[in-house]
This record gives structure tokens, C-alpha cells and sequence, in this order.
């Protein structure tokens, strides 16, 4: 089993920035891949970014150029660098990872951009 817990979230005004951070723990062989997804009341998961274990990374059309995704592979966490946030990158923020063919979710953190 992994346990994935995300950090980093909160309320910020348009156009501000945060930094949500996610951990990976316990038993893990070789996480392939870590993404991040956000969720609003309603509708579905979408996908924010994800991002390889070589580092090649993937980005949802509502936030690229605006956010980035890197990755620590010595500490088993994952990074989201959003900049020039908007009211509507209000969600709940999840991580996921892929390793040894299972997927695994993370609590989830809010973020909330509000003036």
C-alpha cells in the first residue's frame, strides 16, 4: 500500500499563487507516474497535471502556462507551483500515483480563490 498526502492549500486572491505538495509513503516499488486532479461539487475529476518519473509532464488545457509540475524522486513528493490564480481553480486538489500497477489517491486539499 502507498499513502499520498497533499499539503500546501488554502484561500488566496486572483492572481496569487501557491504551492500544493504531495508525499508519497510506505510500501512503494516504482511510481511510474504522480498527477494531480481537482474536483468542484457536481462534476468530475479533471486533470490538472501529471508527470512522469523522467520527468515528462502533461498539463490540462485550463491551466497550462500557468501552473507546473516537478517532482523529488529522492523524497517521494510531487509538486504544484500555480501562479496567476483564478476564481475558478476553486476545488479540491488531489494527488494520484501509479506504482506497481495499482492506483492510489490522496485526501485531497482545498483551494480556494476568492477575493
Amino acid at each position: 500500500q502507498v499513502q499520498l498526502v497533499e499539503s500546501g492549500g488554502g484561500v488566496v486572491q486572483p492572481g496569487g499563487s501557491l504551492r500544493l505538495s504531495c508525499t508519497a509513503s510506505g510500501s512503494i516499488n516504482n511510481i511510474i507516474y504522480m498527477g494531480w486532479f481537482r474536483q468542484v461539487p457536481g462534476k468530475s475529476r479533471e486533470l490538472v497535471a501529471r508527470i512522469s518519473s523522467v520527468g515528462n509532464a502533461n498539463y490540462g488545457d485550463s491551466v497550462r502556462g500557468r501552473f507546473t509540475v516537478s517532482r523529488d524522486t529522492a523524497k517521494n513528493t510531487m509538486y504544484l507551483q500555480m501562479n496567476s490564480l483564478k476564481p475558478e481553480d476553486t476545488a479540491v486538489y488531489y494527488c494520484n500515483a501509479i506504482d506497481g500497477g495499482s492506483l492510489y489517491w490522496g485526501q485531497g486539499t482545498q483551494v480556494t480563490v476568492s477575493s
